[in-house]
């Protein structure tokens, strides 16, 4: 059986943290940024995980390496 590829457009998006949880940079912070107010702008700084519903999924995308 050949080896399992990673999925390249989960390698750029996700990471998996140290406990195995698959980590996600938030949404909505690169553009019309004019209007979003400073804490809102704050708020989506930084990394966040994500929904347990698409885990399992998200890290067999990463697995093949």
């Amino acid at each position: 059986m050949p080896k399992m590829k990673t999925k390249k457009c989960a390698t750029k998006r996700l990471k998996m943290s140290a406990t195995g949880k698959v980590k996600r940079s938030q949404a909505g912070k690169s553009h019309l940024n004019g209007y979003k107010a400073r804490g809102r702008k704050r708020n989506l700084r930084g990394t966040t995980t994500i929904d347990k519903t698409f885990e399992k999924t998200a890290a067999l995308m990463l697995q093949g390496n």
